[in-house]
């Protein structure tokens, strides 16, 4: 079997492959056209986002037999054509489930203890007590949007606080505990004192927090966003951290990425843009919260257990 690597993932996926019988091969620098030219060639594809998936590519891969994406995100795949070919889907949320919980309990502590405004002041050579002084997460509401592997992995990391964290998801039930309250979207928003969304991109969730979102919450709350960018309206965030009505925000995502994660479309600079770069109630970083050193490894070796219980390389 033919598994053909479009995107760089850690050495360790492509070593446990070779070593059951695949033959693996490097075509991370063939453009989409040459990649589809490979026609029957191609068995199987280990991909994160350089490329988008869609029917008229995978029409050409008559002998397709699985996708492995690394990372969580399915959204540049074409679900409902690999499920009707008959094409296995394989990702990994459960490589980087970790570091995205981590990230994101350090970008709530630090948007609720003013870290970026005061670095920033002490920079300019200011020491200023009183206009930093911040919150404590202890005796807050914490509201998760979205209990997959990031979701729960958060939830865990709060054990460690005096918290109450309450849990919506449209698609699970059933899953609370003695750590968290499976919960309402209305419960969230008369309660929480920060949502953290863990959801995945797709037609239903693009827009999400949109300024009706917002204006349904009775207080102002800290957002966090760790999925993708385009779940949140930049321009309604905006909006709210002018009025109040959001104390901050951690965004890890933005919907200014390039498709691929690499980089930032600069045609897409605004002053709702110029805002968040500017704000120092907003903390950015560029789409690396699932992208530790040690998740580098997981992320392949979740993949290597999947392909490897599923296929043959034959």
């Amino acid at each position: 079997m033919k598994v053909f690597f479009v995107d760089k993932v850690h050495p360790i996926l492509q070593e446990r492959l070779l070593k059951r019988g695949f033959e693996c091969i490097d075509a991370c620098s063939l453009s989409l056209e040459q990649f589809k030219a490979l026609g029957p060639e191609v068995n199987g594809v280990v991909i994160r986002a350089r490329f988008l998936l869609n029917e008229d590519v995978l029409s050409s891969f008559s002998n397709l037999k699985f996708i492995a994406r690394s990372g969580s995100g399915l959204e540049n795949i074409d679900q409902k054509y690999c499920l009707k070919r008959g094409i296995a889907l394989f990702n990994s949320p459960e490589g980087n489930r970790n570091a995205v919980a981590e990230h994101a309990l350090g970008l709530l502590l630090a948007v609720m203890n003013k870290f970026p405004q005061a670095q920033e002041q002490i920079r300019a050579g200011h020491w200023r007590r009183e206009e930093n002084r911040g919150e404590e997460l202890g005796g807050k509401t914490v509201g998760i949007v979205g209990y997959g592997n990031n979701g729960r992995a958060f939830a865990k990391l709060l054990r460690g606080f005096d918290v109450k964290v309450l849990v919506y998801d449209k698609y699970l039930s059933g899953f609370g505990d003695a750590q968290v309250q499976e919960s309402t979207m209305e419960a969230l928003h008369e309660q929480a004192d920060v949502i953290s969304l863990h959801i995945p991109q797709n037609k239903e969730t693009i827009n999400l927090v949109n300024e009706e979102f917002i204006h349904r919450f009775r207080k102002p709350f800290y957002l966090l966003n760790l999925s993708r960018g385009k779940i949140v309206c930049t321009q309604a965030l905006v909006e709210a951290l002018k009025n109040g009505n959001i104390k901050a925000a951690g965004l890890d995502v933005l919907e200014y990425e390039s498709k691929d994660f690499e980089s930032m479309r600069s045609h897409d600079s605004s002053e709702v843009f110029d805002y968040l770069v500017q704000s120092n109630r907003v903390i950015l970083t560029p789409h690396v919260g699932g992208w530790t050193h040690e998740s580098y490894f997981k992320l392949s070796a979740v993949l290597a257990d999947k392909i490897l219980d599923h296929c043959e390389p034959y």
